[in-house]
């Protein structure tokens, strides 16, 4: 069974646009809730290929769209919504992340049936992954984790540096989406939260408080998010293990739209991973 384009609305909070794949037998089945990252969107390239492998094997996999990562309920592809894009920050996505979980393990789930409330498993991409390290930290029903190609330090992301004055000057600064051309807008109340909450949005001391099993999977020679950051979070956390990934890139040779109906070889080798880990 595959639900696309659910709606989690939330009082006083945009709404959250989630997906959902499993089979539908009314047995409970361990939770997989995967994160994607900056600039990215739930429906990327072969997210929905990975997602349908999860459901093959016999879990409950969601895939979410964070509330302000410039897409809407009616468009949920790519980044109509700058505006909300540009509202965006980790906070946010914390606390969007606690709401998807909060509800999928709730009585007001229509699927609560279907999952195993005490097999929950978090898988971040990216920007994702260092928000599932520091929620895996904080939250004890989080289970297991494993992080595809992770940034392992909020404060040198190009989304917190730069010329600062400028930007809190200008109260805006933009980023190039290679992809789509945008001008991607940050207000400076992105750099504001990052330090009002610096030391919770800390990966590092994140990832040396976790007790569960971590899975760290990244590209050798991933241009974006470099390997060394995967080195750094294996490092901190000796009890996890670090798979590095061959001649592959920042999204194990997927791009956007994806056409085929099977992944690539990193990406399925990524996901064989995964799936063998939890």
């Amino acid at each position: 069974m595959t639900n696309t384009n659910i709606v989690l609305h939330r009082k006083d909070k945009k709404p959250i646009v989630w997906d959902a794949f499993y089979e539908n037998n009314k047995k409970e089945k361990p939770l997989v809730v995967f994160c994607h990252g900056y600039k990215g969107f739930k429906d990327w390239g072969a997210w929905n290929i990975m997602a349908e492998a999860f459901e093959k094997v016999g879990f409950f996999f969601v895939k979410f769209n964070f509330s302000h990562n410039g897409g809407t309920v009616e468009n949920p592809i790519d980044f109509p919504d700058l505006e909300a894009f540009s509202e965006n920050n980790y906070s946010k996505e914390l606390d969007d992340l606690d709401d998807i979980l909060n509800f999928l393990l709730s009585d007001e789930n229509a699927f609560i049936k279907e999952i195993n409330t005490d097999n929950i498993t978090l898988i971040g991409h990216s920007r994702g992954g260092g928000i599932s390290i520091i929620k895996a930290s904080e939250d004890s029903r989080v289970t297991n984790l494993i992080t595809w190609a992770s940034v392992c330090d909020f404060a040198k992301r190009t989304a917190t540096t730069g010329d600062l004055e400028e930007w809190k000057k200008n109260g805006v600064k933009y980023v190039l989406n290679g992809r789509t051309k945008q001008k991607m807008p940050h207000n400076y109340q992105f750099y504001e939260d990052f330090k009002a909450n610096e030391s919770r949005l800390n990966i590092e001391s994140s990832e040396k408080k976790l007790t569960i099993p971590h899975l760290v999977i990244h590209a050798k020679d991933d241009p974006a998010v470099k390997y060394i950051e995967a080195e750094s979070l294996h490092h901190w956390n000796p009890k996890s293990i670090l798979l590095s990934i061959e001649d592959s890139d920042h999204v194990f040779g997927a791009k956007h739209p994806w056409t085929e109906t099977l992944p690539p070889k990193a990406l399925k080798e990524v996901i064989d991973a995964s799936i063998s880990f939890v």
